[in-house]
């Protein structure tokens, strides 16, 4: 038995074939790594959520700390208002540590 010849395209399907071999190629190349990099993202934004409470709940711990201490417990006058400050000092020099941790050179990767 003879084989049939093959069918010969015209400019038309060779126009349609490269449009589809683009636009599946975009869609892989883009929008797939896209949605891998969304999930990283939700993980990453949870974390900071849940790091920015914890800090918040262990700076109210320490204020609650100081102000169990008898000078700064607001009985003895104006000497209330320290521990206020206290837990704000503490609070500025964690922020200026993760500061100089994130804007370090040292140990990033290229």
């Amino acid at each position: 038995m003879a084989e049939p010849a093959p069918e010969r395209k015209g400019p038309g399907d060779h126009v349609n074939e490269l449009k589809t071999l683009v636009v599946g190629y975009a869609k892989q190349e883009t929008i797939d790594p896209l949605r891998h990099l969304g999930k990283y993202l939700g993980f990453g934004a949870a974390g900071s959520i849940l790091i920015g409470l914890g800090s918040v709940f262990l700076l109210l711990a320490l204020l609650r700390g100081v102000q169990a201490i008898g000078p700064f417990d607001g009985s003895t006058g104006g000497w209330s208002l320290l521990s206020y400050g206290i837990t704000m000092i503490v609070g500025l020099i964690a922020v200026g540590i993760v500061a100089k941790v994130i804007t370090s050179k040292k140990g990033s990767k290229p």
